[in-house]
């Protein structure tokens, strides 16, 4: 009788992941490229063929199919981690005996090795080790553990799952760190924001490094010719002193066109308009309307002065003319007086306090003011009340006339800059 002896049947090595070593190189990279193409890879192995390929590289030297692999096997800040059941999963395959005690604020794992019963681990993990590793603090002894939206985080939600994650990981890597192979820590120990399985919910993209900000690029080609000097950026425009110093009715309406383009805001839009229809008016009553409106409204203190300017030079108004018959006053004309006319003088003339044509030193310096602030806008000088306090050592409103001419004539030479 002839006996055949048939060759004994292998079976093939467990897990897709030792495919790759069946495969060539250029396979094994076409491969890889197909599955970094589908959608239900996580975020960090998604269009990332290279990371595909190490991974299953790793999870081949582990022993892992391809599917544990990809979903078991993150990457965090750079190291490879595995969850705390991963973890437990290789240690009890490795022969070594766990047991484990889990609680609502205490955590206690054991392990004994296979080779060495004798030797049993004991690792426990409370609440108070939590908040000491500044994980979470305690309130009513609760955990209390909150994100930058004020949302709850996992050791406020799942304190169980997360102290048996930490003593598990923990007993591992000191009782049989072999099992490991160098992933040594669980994602949210490499500070991973985790669900309650332990899987990242936010996985960091293993793609190019970012272009680290302020970091100066140098040319290699030496003795190059010197960069172009910047072109000096011209001051921004001033509309509203430009307005206050034209009545040409084309040349408000571009200046108004311009700060529209330029994007100024409504306030300052209208403004502008008051400016213009003040320069149009044929009297000072209309123009003592705008001033009212713009006061009433909280108009800046310029723009108030700009009306009044204007408002001096319309007929009606309160006017001193080299020793010539003074024109009527409002009071005169029957014309009611506005809250703030063009000029303290013409206020109160108007209101007959004074003898007409007698000025006081505060109407002659609220006349000065007016120019000077007037004279600071055109120069678009924004800090004058600051330099003129810290020339003189006193606030405008406290001024006499005399500093405060002295200071517009200073602007308009350029000399307070």
């Amino acid at each position: 009788m002839t006996v055949t002896t048939l060759p004994t049947a292998h079976a093939p090595a467990r897990g897709g992941a030792l495919s790759l070593s069946h495969m060539s190189p250029y396979e094994a990279w076409q491969f890889c490229e197909s599955l970094a193409n589908t959608p239900l890879l996580p975020d960090a192995y998604r269009k990332q063929p290279a990371s595909v390929l190490w991974a299953m590289e790793y999870g081949r030297a582990l022993g892992l199919d391809v599917v544990t692999t990809i979903t078991t096997i993150h990457v965090i800040k750079g190291k490879p981690c595995q969850s705390a059941d991963l973890m437990l999963g290789r240690a009890r395959n490795a022969g070594h005996r766990v047991r484990i005690k889990s609680e609502r604020t205490r955590c206690e794992v054991r392990i004994m090795r296979h080779d060495d019963p004798d030797d049993e681990t004991v690792i426990e993990w409370t609440l108070d080790d939590a908040v000491i590793a500044g994980l979470c603090t305690l309130r009513d002894n609760r955990p209390y553990a909150r994100d930058q939206k004020n949302q709850p985080q996992p050791w406020e939600k799942f304190p169980r799952a997360m102290l048996r994650a930490r003593a598990i990981a923990e007993a591992v890597r000191i009782a049989c760190p072999e099992v490991l192979h160098g992933a040594i820590y669980t994602p949210e120990e490499l500070g991973a924001v985790v669900d309650q399985e332990g899987n990242p919910v936010v996985v960091e993209r293993v793609d190019a490094p970012p272009m680290q900000q302020g970091v100066t690029v140098v040319q290699s080609t030496p003795n190059g010719p010197p960069p172009a000097p910047a072109e000096p950026t011209a001051p921004p425009r001033d509309y509203l002193a430009e307005a206050a110093a034209t009545a040409e009715a084309d040349q408000l309406a571009a200046i108004l066109t311009d700060a529209e383009a330029a994007g100024a805001p409504a306030e300052y839009m209208t403004c502008l308009a008051e400016l213009r229809d003040a320069h149009a008016a044929e009297a000072v009553g209309p123009v003592r309307e705008m001033h009212a409106a713009a006061q009433a409204r909280g108009a800046h203190p310029d723009h108030l002065a700009r009306l009044a300017a204007i408002g001096a030079t319309k007929p009606g108004a309160k006017q001193q003319a080299g020793g010539g018959e003074e024109q009527p006053t409002p009071a005169e004309q029957g014309t009611p007086a506005g809250p703030a006319p063009h000029s303290v003088s013409d206020a109160v003339a108007a209101e007959a306090a004074i003898p007409a044509g007698v000025a006081t030193a505060a109407e002659v310096a609220a006349e000065a003011e007016n120019a000077l602030r007037l004279a600071a806008s055109r120069a678009n000088l924004p800090t004058l009340d600051a330099d003129f306090e810290r020339v003189y050592g006193l606030p405008i409103a406290q001024a006499p006339a005399a500093q405060l001419d002295a200071f517009r004539a200073m602007i308009e030479n350029g000399g307070a800059r």
